[in-house]
């Protein structure tokens, strides 16, 4: 008897995942694609809520072919998913968290998506409930275009259709050695592989659920383990893409989202060992890494915390965060000689502190939402007849410091 291969296989790893389980498991009962083209490979990792005994009883009464592994507890969504990934027979592969659910068209256009455009990645807008989702990247449909030339760079979660035939050619499994942040490793490496990925951002494809109890994965872990993630993405990066610009585009996500948070309001509260101990852990990174190219793609105030990081200037870092704190607008400095326009943050041109014009330099997108490049009739701008002639040139070419 021949077994027909299914199009997707839907790889669910579960932990203490009741009751949100129940509507995972039944949006993907009740997807259009239709059961005889679908596989579910569920690993229960060691609960003790009753997902795994939901899971068994799924399996029996589902018209969709269903697998079911029961394990002990691996401590991270990572072991579960390679387990589902090698049990996968599908063309194509999808990584459902069990708190999760899908939109009931959900794998149908995905799979429409990928074989009509030849594709190997393809997102499906993801909406939040009860929590934030990702917005930048699903502002319009895309059927094929790639990590440089796109937004998909700012969502690397595994909840994403894969081709298996790329996994299976590269061997590519979730790090395990990474207790956070191993979705973006994989992921990335997925965008970087493949011949093309597809975005569809007119139908709402995945519910991202906060859990009420609090207990959703990525609100887990120290600070240790954000520095591991942010080391290994950079590091995969690296290997893949050469120095220049299409690198530096990239290395602003690991460098923004999950690199710079570790200086931002919590470094306030941090007592002086921790912060030592982040400035240690940041700067091979920076020293490695930032580059003018990344500096000039970051706003301000975040080009010059990252700045300060490297420079291991704690003191320095506190004032610029505190000044954050208090929502100020940091006052608009053009300089009467060289025209360039400066964002006076804390330490702009104190002789005491070693701190280059270059890294006040605002980005032209960032200007858009100063109140003072918001042009007054001539006269009105603060100190300038010329503003409006002035602010068009005083943008110029921009220096990392």
């Amino acid at each position: 008897m021949t077994v027909t291969q299914p199009d997707v296989s839907v790889i669910i790893g579960a932990y203490e995942a009741m009751p949100y389980l129940v509507k995972c498991l039944q949006s993907v009962e009740d997807q259009t694609l239709g059961p005889g083209r679908i596989e579910v490979v569920a690993v229960d990792d060691g609960s003790t809520d009753g997902t795994g005994e939901h899971l068994e009883e799924f399996a029996e009464r589902s018209a969709i072919d269903v697998t079911v592994i029961r394990q002990a507890n691996s401590g991270g969504p990572s072991g579960p998913r390679n387990i589902g990934l090698d049990k996968a027979r599908g063309r194509y592969v999808f990584f459902l968290d069990a708190d999760d659910h899908l939109g009931p068209e959900a794998l149908e256009r995905m799979v429409a998506m990928a074989d009509e455009h030849g594709t190997d990645v393809v997102l499906g807008k993801v909406v939040g409930v009860n929590r934030t989702a990702p917005k930048s990247m699903w502002d319009k449909t895309l059927p094929r275009t790639d990590v440089f030339s796109s937004r998909i760079k700012f969502t690397l979660s595994a909840q994403k259709l894969f081709r298996r035939e790329l996994l299976t050619r590269h061997d590519m499994h979730f790090d395990e050695s990474l207790k956070t942040g191993e979705d973006a490793l994989f992921t990335m490496e997925a965008y970087l592989r493949a011949n093309g990925v597809s975005v569809i951002a007119d139908y709402d494809c995945y519910y991202l659920v906060g859990r009420e109890d609090g207990k959703h994965a990525t609100k887990t872990g120290g600070y240790r383990l954000r520095f591991d993630s942010a080391r290994a993405l950079m590091g995969l990066i690296a290997e893949h893409v050469p120095a220049g610009k299409r690198r530096d585009g990239l290395m602003v996500r690991p460098f923004l989202i999950t690199l710079l948070p570790q200086f931002g309001p919590v470094f306030l509260k941090d007592d002086e060992e921790v912060r030592r101990d982040k400035l240690a852990l940041a700067k091979p990174m920076i020293d490695a890494y930032w580059t003018e190219g990344v500096a000039d793609r970051l706003k301000v105030n975040e080009r010059l915390r990252v700045n300060l990081a490297g420079m291991g200037r704690a003191d320095l870092l506190a004032d610029v965060l505190v000044f954050l704190k208090k929502k100020k607008a940091p006052a608009l400095h053009v300089d009467p000689r060289s025209r360039k326009a400066y964002l006076a943050y804390p330490h702009f041109r104190d002789k005491e502190a070693p701190v280059p014009d270059g890294w006040f330099v605002p980005t032209s997108r960032e200007t858009v939402t100063i109140d003072s490049f918001k042009f007054a009739p001539a006269g009105r701008f603060p100190g300038m007849r010329t503003a409006r002639r002035m602010a068009r040139k005083v943008l110029g070419p921009r220096r990392a410091g």
